[in-house]
This record gives C-alpha cells, structure tokens and sequence, in this order.
C-alpha cells in the first residue's frame, strides 16, 4: 500500500476532530470515503464539504455506534450498497471527566460500549474480508492515555490501553497476510473533546492541530513497520520518561494535571 489514491476508507467519529482531519486529508489524497458519526446534520454538510472541495466520492451512514445492534447494521448496510472497505478508521471515541465515583454508571457504559466494544465489533466484521482479499488496513485511533492510569480520566485512559494493546496484537497477527494494522497514539489535540469534557487549559500541556495529528498518522500508516506511534516530540519524551521512573510517581503527577477545578463538567462526548 503506497498511498490512498483510489481506496475506499470507512472513518467513525468522520464529522469532528481528528475523524474530520483525516477524512479531509483522504479526500484530498484521492479516496472515496464511507463516514459515519451520531450527528447526521454535521456528517451531511462535512460529506458535502469534501464533495465540493476534492470531488470526492462520500457516502454518509449516521449512526450512534455505542450501541451494538448498530455496528452490525452499518456493516450490512455497506455491503447491500457493492461497497468493500479497503480500511477501517477507528476513531470514534467518548470520554467522561471526574472523579470515578461522580460519574454516572450509563455514561460509564456508553464509554466502554464505543471506545472498546464498538471498535473490536467493527474490526470483527471488516477484517475477514481484508484477510481474505490479502489487502487493506486498519488505523486505529488511542491515546498517550492509554500507557498509563490517569486518575479522573480513569475509564478513558483504560479504554485506550485496551485499544493500544488489541491494535498492537492484531499488527502482528496480520503483518505476514497482506493486511496493515496501526494505532495512533495522540497527546492532547484541538478538538471539541477537552471543551465538552470540562477540561481546563491548564491540563491542556503541549496541545497539537487536528490537522497535523491527522497528516502524522496517515504518513505512518502507509510507511512505519511499527504497529503504533505517538504523534508529538514532547509526548514522545513523556512516554519515554515512564518507562524509567517509579509507576507511583507517574500516576501522582497525572493526577495533578488533571485534578478537577471548582467547575466540573461530569460529561462529554468526542
């Protein structure tokens, strides 16, 4: 796989964040585009947005895959329309911010519902197909979440570890059978997330573009060996620095990043 020209990439999460960044970035690079998101009124202008701008090729399946029986419908759905995946962009993701005790246990759910189960239920269903064609890929999107617990983010952090840990696994189950699997482990990006999570700025530490996050891991995808990346040279350093100093420290200070202020928010939603 040299470059996206001419494939047909499914991305969740597709009309916001990094899910909106790498969409367009695909456009622009040559692929028709299958984008899927709960919020059908945005997903319908982004669609056309990308029609407009790249000519590109966008079918729209609106959807909350949170809940099962839906990611089971939007596989159906995409190939009652001929439709293959060439690949799976995992991007759609939920997070909750507060104490763990403070937040209610249905919003727990609906974290693990789509940041874990929505994302292995969907690799279930389109990575048969690729194996059995010896092509495609899929580009799983984590977190620097995810390599360690961060306290008042504790469910989210755990749900990209899982993320991490599945997508690094499947790399090398696939690596040998023609299929790419690759996980993107951003740092802070500007998005709507932190703003809807009640995330004040001060936890907002080296914060990058949606943009430049969605170029990372498309430039990775197509050319790394590695199953994972993390975008950004000081989270890089950060990661780096866990592996030599005591676990309880690492937990200490990313519990002083993100202690909340007076003003909590207990929800969000990417």
């Amino acid at each position: 796989m040299n470059s996206f020209k001419n494939l047909t990439v499914l991305v969740t999460g597709g009309s916001s964040g990094i899910g909106k960044a790498i969409a367009r970035e695909l456009a622009a690079q040559g692929s028709d585009l299958i984008l899927v998101s709960r919020n059908a009124e945005r997903l319908e202008q982004e669609a056309e947005d990308l029609k407009v701008r790249f000519g590109a090729v966008v079918h729209v399946f609106p959807a909350d895959l949170s809940l099962s029986e839906n990611c089971a419908a939007l596989f159906r759905r995409v190939q009652e329309k001929g439709l293959t995946v060439d690949i799976l962009v995992n991007n759609a993701g939920l997070g909750y911010y507060g104490a763990f005790g403070d937040v209610r246990i249905e919003d727990t759910s609906a974290m693990l519902d789509l940041n874990v189960h929505a994302l292995t239920h969907l690799t279930q269903l389109f990575l048969p197909g690729m194996l059995e064609r010896k092509s495609g890929g899929i580009l799983n999107v984590a977190s620097i979440a995810g390599f360690q617990p961060v306290p008042y983010l504790a469910v989210y952090a755990a749900t990209k570890a899982f993320v991490l840990n599945l997508s690094e696994a499947l790399w090398a189950e696939c690596k040998d059978r023609g299929v790419r699997v690759f996980c993107l482990c951003p740092g802070n990006t500007l998005t709507r997330f932190h703003q809807s999570a009640g995330i004040g700025r001060r936890s907002m530490l080296f914060s990058a573009s949606a943009v430049d996050v969605a170029r990372f891991a498309l430039r990775k995808f197509l050319k790394t060996d590695q199953p994972s990346a993390v975008y950004g040279l000081w989270n890089k350093l950060m990661m780096l620095s866990e592996k030599v100093a005591p676990r309880r420290l690492i937990i200490f200070f990313t519990g002083m990043i993100y202690q909340p202020g007076p003003k909590l928010k207990e929800q969000s939603s990417k």
